[in-house]
């Protein structure tokens, strides 16, 4: 908790949810097709459920990226990673771009993107300097890769990063334990969801005992 009363200023914290999006999500999603083991993400999905709540409950911003492909952003260099050169994921208009079992709400952001990273050629970096963002709360899908690519370019921008071990989901529970390790060990601070709402209501109580 002490570690959090550095890094949740008030009035200082946004949330982000990277890609739960259903061709990440969903057992008919692309990636569940592709072999992919997506039961880590359900069992995440009630606790980010319980963090979206209780961000707008204390006017935490909230950011939703959402990933687009389609051939303005397909380069050459991007789409050489799939072995045919052809990315059938989260394609513009199709129902695997769409929100998974989340829905924003007015008032809430949305990001697009083209890259694993929310940071590359998007909109993320002005919305938080508006909004005068100094810590990011980060959760989603996959921990490993586009979680993770935020994770890290949010840091070397200067923002503290925050991320929700219980929140976030990826295929591979190694591949989910190594990206904890390494942003708790040099790219910010890894702890559970409770711990945030926790936080989050202690300040609320304070605030309110200051003003009585």
């Amino acid at each position: 908790m002490e570690r959090l009363q550095e890094y949740l200023k008030p009035g200082k914290t946004a949330v982000i949810v990277v890609d739960v999006q259903n061709d990440y999500c969903h057992p008919e999603g692309a990636l569940a097709g592709a072999g992919n083991d997506v039961s880590a993400i359900k069992e995440m999905m009630p606790n980010l459920h319980r963090l979206l709540e209780s961000a707008r409950g204390h006017s935490i911003p909230v950011i939703f990226v959402q990933t687009f492909h389609e051939a303005a952003t397909d380069s050459e260099a991007w789409a050489s990673r799939f072995q045919n050169g052809s990315n059938q994921i989260c394609r513009t208009g199709t129902w695997g771009a769409d929100f998974f079992e989340v829905v924003p709400l007015p008032g809430d952001i949305i990001v697009n993107k083209h890259r694993y990273s929310a940071f590359i050629n998007t909109r993320l970096d002005s919305v938080l300097r508006t909004l005068k963002v100094e810590t990011l709360v980060i959760t989603g899908v996959s921990t490993n890769v586009c979680v993770e690519s935020t994770a890290r370019d949010g840091f070397m921008l200067d923002y503290r990063i925050v991320l929700l071990k219980d929140a976030c989901a990826s295929y591979s529970r190694l591949a989910h334990e190594m990206t904890l390790e390494n942003i708790d060990t040099y790219f910010g601070t890894v702890v559970e969801t409770q711990d945030v709402i926790a936080f989050w209501q202690e300040q609320e109580a304070n605030a309110a005992s200051t003003i009585i």
